[in-house]
């Protein structure tokens, strides 16, 4: 048995998988999000209740915003910021007296999708989250790819690719830069590009749906998500050439972004031909913590 831990801002959320995948067992709480003890505690008695449940002991895989950094083996990074600064993974396993592996929750989404969703069966996968940010996770052949400095797959935070003038120098990022693809590509960037365009502050969904009664600004604010995320992801193709790209996230919900996406790679992709393939996520908002679990393979 393998349980896996989202550990979220606002929610923190247990599943336990058996071998074949499928869900044993479900429990969702509230994040202590402002005492790093309590999460610790949480946790523990999250799984110590799923064991009693199901009558086993499991693997235990913790998704979080953030990475141990390989030079201090601290957390860093994390918007829940009691978390920073903290040996996370050596806590828990000394809370719960067994090994706890931990990866950013990019990377869960990435791994859950490479092995039993989207991209199962492909030997490259690219699985990309875009929401509130831009994150993403690189899965080969089943195993998930961290990199030297655990930040495989932070294609966010590159800049934008073939930049049109408008574009430069491109938004402040948080990471101290200009013009990063988060910042052009994320839900609260498009919503802020239409704002620059003359358009109302609106969520995305409402851009969305305004640009399917073909409003003028809305469509155009759309036109310029679409080539955004293409010449990233047209630049991650180019360098991986992976398979299977997953889109996760709420802006992957948009009617159609997996066609727009496809149809706009041939522009950019160094090559006379795009085989990689652009889907969905199969398994939503329950792809980290699924992740999380498979952190431990087969």
């Amino acid at each position: 048995m393998r349980i896996g831990i989202d550990l979220g801002g606002t929610k923190t959320e247990l599943i336990a998988l058996d071998d074949s995948g499928c869900e044993r067992h479900r429990e969702r709480i509230a994040t202590a999000a402002q005492s790093y003890d309590a999460i610790v505690a949480d946790i523990r008695e999250l799984v110590l209740r799923a064991e009693r449940a199901l009558g086993v002991s499991a693997t235990v895989g913790v998704g979080t915003p953030g990475s141990l950094s390989p030079a201090t083996g601290l957390l860093r990074n994390s918007n829940t910021v009691c978390l920073n600064g903290r040996p996370l993974d050596r806590d828990l396993s000394a809370a719960l007296a067994r090994e706890v592996r931990i990866a950013n929750d990019a990377n869960c989404f990435a791994l859950s999708e490479a092995i039993d969703g989207a991209g199962r069966g492909a030997e490259i996968v690219f699985g990309v989250i875009l929401g509130t940010g831009c994150g993403g996770g690189i899965v080969v052949r089943g195993r998930l790819l961290q990199g030297a400095s655990s930040i495989a797959g932070e294609w966010g935070h590159n800049p934008l690719p073939w930049p049109e003038p408008s574009e430069l120098p491109g938004p402040a990022c948080y990471c101290g830069r200009l013009g990063c693809i988060e910042t052009f590509v994320s839900g609260p960037a498009v919503s802020r590009d239409l704002v620059a365009h003359g358009g109302d502050a609106v969520d995305v969904q409402t851009i969305a749906a305004r640009a399917a009664q073909q409003q003028p600004r809305e469509l155009a604010a759309l036109e310029r998500f679409y080539s955004r995320v293409s010449r990233g992801l047209a630049s991650v193709i180019n360098l991986l050439d992976p398979d299977a790209i997953v889109l996760g996230g709420g802006l992957s919900q948009l009617a159609g972004i997996e066609v727009a996406i496809r149809e706009r790679l041939p522009q950019h992709v160094f090559s006379d031909s795009v085989r990689t393939t652009i889907l969905r996520a199969v398994h939503g908002d329950s792809s980290g913590v699924r992740g999380a679990a498979w952190l431990f393979p087969a």
